[in-house]
């Protein structure tokens, strides 16, 4: 009979939780079991009942059995060298008493304490018997022991020293630390005040920018409505004093110029006066004298002209009716000379 595919994954599908529910009850069964076992007579506590929780116990419930059976078959090997060992012992009394008539109880109290130091030791030693094959590399394996353990304890000893240097050194670096940390905390504190003064400074600096701002909007509405010049503000009179400022710096340039043109002249005309000066002390020859009069008359004539014409541009303070007196003589005079 054929079945759609839906319908066998249905089945397969609650098959599969048929046996998981199965398996759930088996767990719970278990583990309910495994619970009354553990509690005996009391009650067991009260817990969730979720997959996780089953799970878990379990789990537990699985590991207690397996180390039950673990610890049953230890006791089950105890006793059997128990019994061996019982055996073994009723052998040997047997033959002590076969051969040399020599029972544990006729001992003396010595020998019996004797006995039982003997018997101690090989406890304590985990020998096989008492022989003396048996104690010797027993006693072998423990000093050896007894040298490694003071070998370690001497290496213990050096890094015992070594973490006491190094805690030396570390609780120094923490009392470094330490007082730093206060001079840092002490800093940031004064830091911090200083920050909070300046912060209020710059909020009431803020504030009264604004009140000035407002003010100063406030003012110039009214400026604008009384109809005042432009040209009357604080930028145009800022601007119209950086061009005084130049043209006064270019003022003096100016003067500074004419004034070094002004002492070249004197320096060209003095080597002249010089020279006309040691003329006058010669005898006088009429016709050559006449004509060295004339030329020096000329060059003087020329640097006259040259003066004059400067000195009016140059900011000399002369007085006023030397030179215009000055002026009018050597200006009619250089036109006579060029003109004869």
């Amino acid at each position: 009979m054929w079945r759609e595919p839906q319908t066998l994954q249905a089945e397969a599908m609650e098959g599969r939780e048929e046996e998981q529910k199965e398996e759930e009850e088996e767990k719970a069964e278990k583990i309910a079991l495994w619970l009354k076992k553990i509690f005996g007579d009391q009650p067991i506590p009260k817990y969730e009942v979720n997959p996780r929780t089953t799970d878990i116990l379990y789990h537990l419930s699985e590991c207690n059995k397996t180390r039950d059976r673990d610890v049953s078959l230890v006791i089950e090997d105890l006793k059997q060298k128990a019994r061996d060992y019982e055996s073994e012992a009723k052998y040997l009394q047997d033959l002590l008493m076969e051969s040399v008539s020599l029972s544990f109880t006729s001992l003396s109290s010595i020998g019996s304490s004797y006995l039982n130091a003997l018997v101690d030791s090989a406890l304590v030693l985990e020998t096989k018997d008492t022989s003396l094959a048996s104690f010797i590399p027993a006693v072998n394996s423990l000093a050896a022991d007894l040298f490694r353990t003071k070998a370690r304890n001497e290496e213990m000893e050096v890094e015992l020293n070594k973490l006491g240097k190094n805690l030396t050194a570390t609780l120094i670096l923490e009392k470094c630390l330490r007082e730093d940390l206060k001079k840092a905390e002490l800093h940031l504190s004064v830091e911090k005040a200083r920050v909070d003064s300046r912060i209020s400074n710059i909020d009431f600096l803020k504030a009264k920018s604004d009140d000035l701002r407002l003010r100063i909007k406030a003012a110039e509405e009214q400026l604008s409505a009384r109809g005042m010049d432009d040209s009357l503000s604080h930028q145009s009179l800022m601007a119209l004093s950086e061009r005084c400022k130049t043209m006064e710096t270019l003022y003096l340039l100016s003067d500074s110029m004419e004034m070094l043109r002004l002492a070249e002249l004197k320096q060209q005309t003095a080597p002249l006066k010089k020279k006309l000066e040691s003329y006058l002390d010669l005898m006088p020859n009429p016709s050559l004298a006449q004509v060295k009069i004339e030329e020096a008359k000329r060059e003087l004539v020329c640097n006259l002209i040259k003066f004059v014409n400067v000195a009016p541009k140059c900011s000399i303070n002369f007085p006023l009716s030397s030179f215009s007196h000055t002026h009018i003589f050597f200006y009619s005079f250089s036109k006579h000379v060029l003109s004869n």
